[in-house]
């Protein structure tokens, strides 16, 4: 399973991209908002570090301002996914985009007949978002099982990207179930690095190490 950064912080994404874990970016107009600056050229700068997919996102809501958009978007940089959300004008615009050679990222999936909808307009990724389900007492896991066995069965392209990830085990629970990348913020990607025992067990070894260089020097 490919794993994704979800942010458009530079600092965040420089740390994490040289040890040789992440495979691509996703952004959304509200991390980039928080970023401030010219959005186009911190994408075209993540596209340059992360060498890899970068999810960028149009604002226009009819189909034709997405295509559009989505056009000037994918002119960034050969790495740039043009990023709609999932709606009547979005799988338009996914349609036409995707025809046109442009990669195409479907967002605010909720439910195994949008992603449906998604894959059949010829989406390269579907977003379905896990953790703002369990946010409303839903089983977020549950729908990325469901659309997994749906585009097994008739072979679809299109790649599940895992989203709205809160925690490691969504990571893990994806990678179990089959998903084909996981897109998480930064805090939760470190967070995988963790482990008390880990700790304890760097901990002795370099206790025991210490003690066997201080008897060869007595």
């Amino acid at each position: 399973m490919k794993l994704f950064i979800d942010s458009g912080n530079l600092r965040d994404i420089e740390a994490l991209v040289p040890l040789g874990i992440i495979d691509g970016v996703t952004t959304n107009p509200s991390l980039m908002a928080k970023e401030g600056g010219d959005p186009r050229a911190i994408i075209k700068r993540i596209c340059e570090v992360v060498k890899g997919p970068v999810s960028a996102e149009v604002v226009a809501t009819d189909w034709e301002g997405m295509v559009a958009e989505g056009r000037d978007l994918a002119a960034i940089d050969e790495h740039v996914v043009v990023k709609v959300p999932l709606t009547r004008d979005g799988i338009r615009a996914t349609k036409v985009l995707s025809d046109e050679g442009h990669r195409v990222n479907v967002t605010l999936v909720f439910s195994p007949a949008q992603a449906l909808l998604a894959a059949k307009a010829g989406a390269a990724y579907v977003s379905p978002f896990v953790g703002r389900l369990d946010d409303i007492a839903t089983d977020g896991m549950d729908l990325i099982r469901q659309i997994v066995e749906i585009f097994d069965a008739h072979e679809f392209a299109t790649e599940i990207l895992v989203a709205s990830v809160r925690h490691p085990i969504h990571i893990v629970e994806a990678a179990r179930l089959g998903a084909d990348v996981c897109t998480c913020p930064t805090k939760v990607i470190d967070a995988c690095f963790n482990h008390p025992l880990t700790d304890i067990g760097l901990a002795k070894f370099l206790q025991d190490w210490e003690k066997a260089q201080a008897a060869r020097k007595g």
